[in-house]
């Protein structure tokens, strides 16, 4: 796969607490936020998009790191500047104050525009409320998005954060990167809303372990819906192990477990933001839905 032109992307920035941002966008209808995972917004990330539009959603992908468009795999443009562009990205991540890579109990700074974009987008584009796809770093990100009731469709796929597997940093398995009270309010959500969760993950995954879903079901019950997959599953064309569910790894044809996990995920979009759209218009509330 080559280089992704972004035709057919509208492009725009948006600002918010003196931060700006390049936002790629696609479609028509309810916004879902697409967050991309290390190195950045990958042509099978904009592949991922692309069929979120299709469904009748607009795609929203924010420029968090990376270069939008660009293949990261050696085939593309060799072992050597693959390489130097994807430890580009990470030591950005590294660096900057706005991502939370090892700490517990704590949301990444980033959340807080996130929100705010969602906010506009939903202004924007209208309808019941906003979808958000995480991936990888960011994956975590659609959760503490979450406190927002404006977030109707929260996705996280293979949540990688807080770090875990390094020797003396095993109890951070067992949480996710979220803040205490921003849980309490998600978990509220679940309870008095029927807001629903989703996670996606490779069982083999090291940088998502067991345990990070096993905290979810605990202290989502059963708004947490978990798709858990044997790595054998997973496209072996992939670079690296099985991890990106919905991008790397997926082998997008009938019958593949990682095609009925993207299809889980274009069903909750669905069923938030687009059939609760029109059972809105017709003048019947939708559980989960924020106003418009």
């Amino acid at each position: 796969m080559a280089d992704h032109d972004l035709a057919g992307y509208e492009q725009s920035r948006f600002t918010h607490g003196g931060v700006e941002r390049r936002i790629l966008r696609r479609g028509t209808g309810p916004a879902v936020i697409v967050m991309a995972e290390i190195p950045g917004i990958t042509p099978k990330v904009l592949e991922f998009a692309d069929r979120v539009a299709a469904i009748g959603c607009t795609a929203v992908l924010p420029v968090l790191f990376g270069e939008p468009g660009r293949d990261p795999r050696p085939a593309a443009h060799g072992a050597l500047s693959a390489g130097r562009y994807v430890a580009s990205s990470v030591l950005k991540v590294c660096v900057s104050r706005e991502f939370t890579l090892l700490a517990t109990g704590r949301s990444s700074r980033v959340v807080t525009w996130l929100r705010a974009l969602a906010a506009h987008e939903h202004e924007r584009c209208g309808g019941p409320g906003v979808g958000a796809v995480g991936m990888c770093l960011t994956g975590g990100f659609a959760l503490a998005m979450a406190t927002d009731p404006r977030i109707v469709a929260p996705v996280l796929s293979q949540p990688s954060l807080p770090l875990a597997g390094v020797p003396g940093l095993a109890g951070r398995s067992r949480t996710i990167d979220i803040g205490a009270a921003e849980l309490d309010v998600v978990r509220g959500r679940c309870e008095r809303e029927g807001l629903q969760v989703m996670g996606l993950r490779f069982k083999g995954d090291r940088l998502v372990p067991g345990d990070r879903f096993a905290f979810l079901r605990r202290e989502l019950g059963d708004a947490f819906v978990a798709v858990e997959l044997d790595d054998g599953s997973a496209n072996p064309e992939g670079v690296l192990p099985p991890h990106s569910v919905l991008t790397e790894h997926l082998i997008d044809a009938p019958g593949e477990p990682t095609r009925a996990a993207l299809d889980q995920v274009l069903h909750l979009f669905r069923a938030r933001l687009l059939t609760a759209k029109a059972a809105g218009a017709d003048g019947s509330a939708a559980s989960g839905t924020a106003p418009s």
